[in-house]
């Protein structure tokens, strides 16, 4: 998988549901980084490496550091790890679990992490563990949070599936082609529309983009779906939005504007968008048009064809039945 990952200074593995595979794959990830020599930053939102999923009760793989690897954790994962470390920084990021402490491990071993509350601090933990001697960075998503896809936290992305999605490899392939499909949304090409956007987004303000500018005075597109409609005009083109884009936010504007079928609606990355893949499917139908700042860079989807429930999918059908709709990005085993 080395080779995948090899050319970034930092990546997020994101998995698309608990049991999908993501720590085997994090850990594989920590054991070819090793074996090349590269010195790994890690980071966690969310709170993994434990024995025992503390919502599903199952069993999960620990997840094992290299002597110099650099780890950002709170003071209590800190505390329990069987890895022995040392303190280069107690940082001013608080969580539940205590403040982030950047440590060096000094003896390998097996850690529990946790991470930084917000984006952020995770970007601003990277750039420590950068300063103190990491080449690449690895932040381990959470199921809830996507948001560490974002180009804006790494650079790339590891998007772990599998059978866990549904008992229908059919609907579990569905599922992951269209998180795929969103992840390598193409970003906006127009350079004036971009610079139009980007200061919209930087002031968190929607922006109406026809023949002139007009700004809404509204916080948030949540709920403001008919307000943006009574806005556009027959000769608006773009509608940005600053934060989220729903499901019910774009039903409001078909309801209200004729106008929304010549109009893009430009996000800053495919994690602000939370829209299921049947609604997504009816709104390209009816001429929906969305489209990103910054396209994430997807570089492999690892798979698991075991379901803790029990039941699995027969190893290589799987794999290639994915791999021919994801066509060139790589499906990758990691159970094998």
């Amino acid at each position: 998988m080395f080779e995948y990952f090899s050319e970034y200074e930092s990546i997020s593995i994101v998995g698309m549901a608990k049991n999908a595979g993501k720590t085997v794959t994090l850990n594989a990830i920590l054991d070819e980084a090793y074996e090349n020599g590269k010195t790994i930053g890690l980071t966690s939102i969310g709170r993994d490496g434990e024995k025992q999923d503390i919502v599903t009760c199952t069993e999960k793989p620990l997840i094992y550091v290299y002597e110099g690897s650099i780890i950002a954790t709170p003071e209590s994962m800190f505390e329990k790890s069987e890895a022995k470390m040392e303190v280069l920084e107690v940082t001013d990021f608080y969580t539940s679990m205590g403040k982030i402490i950047i440590g060096r491990v000094k003896m390998a071993g097996y850690i529990q992490i946790a991470g930084p509350c917000s984006n952020h601090e995770i970007m601003l933990s990277g750039e420590k563990m950068k300063a103190y001697g990491a080449d690449l960075i690895i932040v381990d998503g959470a199921i809830d949070r996507k948001t560490t896809a974002s180009p804006s936290i790494t650079e790339a992305t590891i998007l772990s599936t599998g059978a866990v999605l549904s008992r229908d490899m059919d609907k579990a392939i569905e599922k992951t082609v269209y998180q795929a499909t969103l992840f390598q949304l193409e970003a906006l090409d127009d350079l004036s529309i971009r610079a139009i956007a980007d200061e919209a987004i930087r002031e968190k303000s929607i922006a109406i983009i026809g023949d002139e500018v007009v700004t809404l005075n509204l916080k948030t597109a949540l709920n403001a779906g008919t307000e943006i409609a009574k806005a556009m005009k027959k000769d608006t083109s773009y509608v940005v939005l600053p934060g989220s884009l729903v499901t019910k936010t774009v039903m409001d504007i078909i309801k209200t504007s004729p106008h929304f079928k010549h109009t893009t609606f430009i996000v800053k990355d495919a994690t602000r968008i939370f829209i299921d893949y049947l609604d997504w499917i009816y709104f390209n139908k009816v001429g929906v048009s969305i489209c990103v700042l910054d396209k994430i860079k997807l570089i492999a989807v690892t798979i698991n064809p075991t379901s803790p429930e029990g039941y699995y999918f027969d190893p290589e059908t799987y794999q290639k039945q994915l791999q021919f709709y994801l066509k060139d990005l790589p499906v990758i085993n990691v159970m094998t």
